[in-house]
C-alpha cells in the first residue's frame, strides 16, 4: 500500500486554487476582427497588396527608378563637364588611354564625392550587357524627370518662344537619346515622353545623346494628350508629324512661334487622340520615295526648319 501512496504522489496532479486563471479564461476577448485585420488572413494579404498598389500609383511621373550608367568614354566625358551626378566611375583594368579616359579621371577627382573603381573588362561587359564601353563606365543616381511646365518656364526666363519636343509612342532609348541630341543642337527647350509604354532617360539614351541629355531636361507625363492640351492653352502650337499630314513642313509657319512638335513611333505613328489635339498634322517632303523616318531624324529635320525660321 506504501508503495503504491509513492507511485500516485510522483503523479502530476490539480493545483490547490487557479487564481483565477480559469475564471478568466472563460471570459469572451470580444468580437472577432474582420479577415482583412487578421494577421496572415489571405485578406490581409490581399488588402495589403492593393495598398502597394495605390501607393506606388500616386508616386506620379517624377518617381525616382533605378540608377543608370553612362558607357563609353564621349558620353562619360560629358557627363562629367556637365556635372551629371555620379556616384561612381568605373575604369578598364590595363586601359589604352588617352585624352578622354586622363580627362575623365581628373573630372572625377576635381569634383569629389565619385569612387573610383578599377575593374577588368568582363566585368564591365558584364555590367553594360556587352555595350561598347570603350573601358569607362560611370554610374549615376536614377534620373530626375522635369515637370512639362518647366520647359515652357525655361524659355520664358530665357525670353525667347518655346520649342518642345514630344515623343509619342517611341520606345527605343536610342531613339529618345537621339531626339535630345537633336533638341539641345537646335536650342530647343526640353523633350516630353510619357510614363508608359514608352522610352525612358536609360543608359542606352545617355549614350545615344552624346552627354546632351545633361543639358537638355526630359520630362515625364502620365498623360500626353492632357499635358499637350495644357501646352495650347499657354499659347504654344501643337503641331504633329504625319506621313498624310494635310499640311508640308516648309509651308508651316507657325515654327517661327512657340510650338510643340509631336513626333510619334515609326511604325504606328501618331495615337488617336495625340493626333485630335494636334492643332496642324505635318508631312515631311520625301521625294526618294521612303515611307517613313525614325523618330530621331524626323525631329532633326523638323528642328532644323523651326531653328532656321526663328533666325
Amino acid at each position: 500500500m506504501a508503495a503504491n501512496n509513492r507511485r500516485m504522489s510522483g503523479k502530476k496532479g490539480a493545483q490547490v486554487g487557479s487564481g483565477g486563471k480559469r475564471r478568466r479564461g472563460l471570459e469572451g476577448k470580444g468580437p472577432t476582427p474582420p479577415a482583412e485585420a487578421r494577421k496572415g488572413h489571405a485578406k490581409q494579404r490581399a488588402a495589403q497588396a492593393k495598398s502597394r498598389r495605390a501607393q506606388s500609383r500616386t508616386k506620379g511621373p517624377r518617381a525616382k527608378g533605378t540608377s543608370e550608367l553612362v558607357v563609353g568614354r564621349n558620353s562619360v566625358v560629358e557627363a562629367l563637364r556637365e556635372g551629371v551626378p555620379a556616384s561612381t566611375l568605373y575604369v578598364q583594368q590595363f586601359i589604352d588611354s588617352d585624352e578622354r579616359v586622363r580627362e575623365a579621371l581628373q573630372l572625377a577627382a576635381e569634383r569629389g564625392g565619385i569612387n573610383l573603381m578599377e575593374a577588368p573588362r568582363p566585368e564591365l561587359d558584364r555590367m553594360t550587357n556587352g555595350l561598347n564601353h570603350q573601358g569607362l563606365v560611370l554610374q549615376v543616381p536614377p534620373y530626375e524627370y522635369a515637370h512639362p511646365e518647366d520647359l515652357a518656364r525655361a524659355a520664358a526666363d530665357e525670353g525667347v518662344d518655346p520649342l518642345i519636343v514630344a515623343l509619342d509612342g517611341v520606345t527605343d532609348p536610342r531613339n529618345l537619346g537621339a531626339v535630345v541630341r537633336s533638341v539641345s543642337a537646335f536650342g530647343g527647350h526640353g523633350v516630353v515622353v510619357p510614363e508608359r509604354r514608352a522610352a525612358g532617360m536609360t543608359a542606352g539614351a545617355w549614350k545615344t545623346s552624346a552627354g546632351a541629355a545633361a543639358r537638355t531636361p526630359v520630362a515625364r507625363v502620365t498623360n500626353l494628350t492632357r499635358a499637350l492640351e495644357a501646352y495650347k492653352k499657354a499659347g504654344i502650337v501643337v503641331v504633329g508629324l504625319a506621313a498624310d499630314g494635310e499640311v508640308e513642313l516648309g509651308e508651316l509657319e507657325a515654327l517661327g512661334g512657340p510650338v510643340a512638335i509631336v513626333v510619334g513611333s515609326e511604325g504606328k505613328g501618331l495615337g488617336r487622340l495625340v493626333g485630335e489635339t494636334c492643332d496642324y498634322r505635318v508631312r515631311i517632303p520625301m521625294p526618294g520615295g521612303t515611307e517613313s523616318l525614325n523618330a530621331g531624324v524626323a525631329a532633326g529635320i523638323v528642328l532644323y526648319e523651326a531653328a532656321r525660321r526663328r533666325r
